[in-house]
């Protein structure tokens, strides 16, 4: 599972302390979690080096691109048709929202409408993903510890991400409710 929205390196070591597989920085973006990519390096260095780091990004403007992969993540999220090289030493997961076409131009689909608002994933399209997918399917959009045993079992995706949450306040990740999600979705692995 990812953890996204980390603002700090502080919360970043909190959150693989708490078993998360994936970090996630918010990079070029609108959202009050965005952060400079000299920001994002500081946050990918505080992560142990078996813990996946992966920027972030709803901007479809290439030359933003250079800048986000100069914070190293392990792999990039992007919305939309931004193209990312080949040559990047990257893996790709592209963001999809209800209506659109499934992608598999890249490493892993992220069922997401939500981009870190909270705003629920729609079950109908998020399992049609899952069903009909050739690429891993992560599912995020308004998961919370309480809800995303549900969501799991019923969607069955390969992974499942969270920003808002596991948050106290917009950025500032609350180590309980990190703690709590990691917990719920290791016993539903198991």
């Amino acid at each position: 599972m990812k953890i996204c929205g980390m603002t700090s390196p502080g919360d970043a070591r909190a959150a693989a302390a708490a078993g998360a597989d994936a970090i996630g920085v918010v990079l070029a973006s609108p959202s009050p979690r965005s952060v400079s990519p000299d920001r994002a390096r500081a946050i990918f260095a505080a992560v142990p080096p078996f813990v996946t780091t992966v920027a972030v990004t709803s901007t479809d403007r290439e030359e933003d691109l250079s800048a986000i992969l100069s914070s190293r993540p392990d792999a990039v999220q992007v919305a939309g048709r931004l193209a990312v090289p080949p040559d990047a030493g990257v893996r790709v997961i592209r963001m999809l929202a209800p209506g659109d076409p499934l992608r598999d131009d890249c490493d892993a689909v992220i069922v997401d409408s939500s981009h870190g608002t909270g705003r629920a994933f729609d079950p109908e399209y998020a399992r049609k993903c899952v069903a009909s997918s050739r690429v891993p399917v992560i599912l995020a959009g308004g998961l919370a510890p309480g809800n995303v045993g549900d969501a799991v079992r019923t969607v069955r995706p390969y992974a499942v991400g969270v920003c808002s949450g596991v948050e106290a306040a917009p950025g500032v990740k609350d180590e309980r409710l990190m703690r709590a999600f990691v917990k719920i979705c290791r016993t539903i692995d198991s």
